[in-house]
């Protein structure tokens, strides 16, 4: 197997984080002689959580054995760059491994990357052996860490592949069902919004939702500012509708005034979920927003079809970045 590990590069190392959580700056004279697995994370990211069960199995796994696992925290929205979110989330995600908060972009740049997730596994030297982008490919980097640290000399280390048991937001997506895509709600990403009139950029307007929406597109209905990383919602009571076809449905919230809560309701072809409620709603499809976060609103437990997803908030101020389907 040595032969088909090539060398990709150099690691980049960590000296532009702008700060660390659990460690203290990790030098490249420190880890010199030991196993690196850089894992480029922003915790907002589906794609991120539903790696982190692997992610983590290994850095309790080879921890004592020359394996050294830096999350490196790349910020993809503003609220994630805040230091506080991401310790929460941290600790809310059982990320106990050292992190680099790269806020700006440095250690991003210095190793070329362009993904999230994103994994580079290092040899003992500081060459770069392997590289796995977005979800999957999980046997294949563990047999790396383990031929990396047999390379280095460390003793004990078995062909074992750890097992994990993800749930909640962690399950890996249903991908045979999955007919829905990422969608941004700015409109510098954004695509696919049919209310009628499209959208007045960063202005406040009144919108109306259509009464019947295609597949994959999207809907306001109240006083929304439609602005470049986000739709701001300005009175109370405006509602997102998306007609999706997926198990999972998921959203990025945050509220516009640090530390209030924001009561909100789900619908799924305007009734209340039952069964099908995610992990942040109730049966009867209640929910409140707190934290800056990723928030799963709907996963089905019955066949997937085509459904319409409606979300209306009891109060203004409620900023809704992204939709993301598993």
């Amino acid at each position: 197997m040595s032969g088909a590990v090539p060398v990709e590069g150099h690691l980049a190392g960590f000296a532009g984080a702008t700060g660390w959580l659990n460690s203290r700056p990790l030098t490249d004279v420190e880890l010199r002689g030991r196993v690196v697995l850089a894992d480029f994370w922003t915790y907002t990211c589906i794609n991120w959580l539903r790696t982190l069960p692997y992610v983590r199995a290994w850095a309790e796994k080879y921890e004592g054995r020359g394996l050294v696992v830096v999350g490196v925290h790349t910020p993809e929205f503003p609220f994630e760059q805040d230091v506080d979110n991401v310790r929460q989330a941290a600790k809310d995600l059982r990320v106990e491994y050292p992190i680099a908060l790269d806020s700006a972009y440095t250690v991003w740049d210095a190793f070329g990357n362009r993904y999230w997730p994103a994994v580079y596994i290092a040899d003992a030297d500081g060459r770069i052996r392997h590289h796995q982008f977005g979800e999957g490919g999980y046997d294949e980097c563990e047999r790396i860490i383990q031929q990396l640290l047999r390379e280095a000399g460390h003793e004990g280390i078995g062909d074992d592949l750890v097992s994990v048991a993800p749930a909640g937001f962690e399950a890996q997506a249903d991908v045979t069902s999955l007919g829905s895509p990422e969608t941004y709600l700015g409109y510098e990403q954004g695509r696919s919004f049919d209310s009628p009139g499209g959208a007045e950029l960063d202005e406040p307007r009144d919108y109306v939702a259509p009464d019947r929406l295609a597949l994959n597109t999207w809907g306001l209905s109240g006083n929304w500012t439609v602005e470049g990383r986000a739709c701001v919602l300005n009175d109370a009571g405006g509602r997102i509708a998306f007609r999706f076809h997926a198990r999972d449905v998921n959203l990025v919230l945050r509220c516009r005034t640090p530390g209030t809560r924001v009561p909100f309701r789900v619908l799924v072809d305007g009734a209340r979920p039952g069964a099908d409620h995610g992990l942040d709603v109730d049966e009867d499809g209640h929910g409140t927003l707190v934290e800056p976060r990723l928030y799963q609103l709907v996963r089905r437990q019955g066949s997937i079809a085509d459904r319409t997803f409606e979300i209306t908030f009891l109060a203004p101020g409620v900023e809704a970045y992204v939709f993301t389907f598993g």
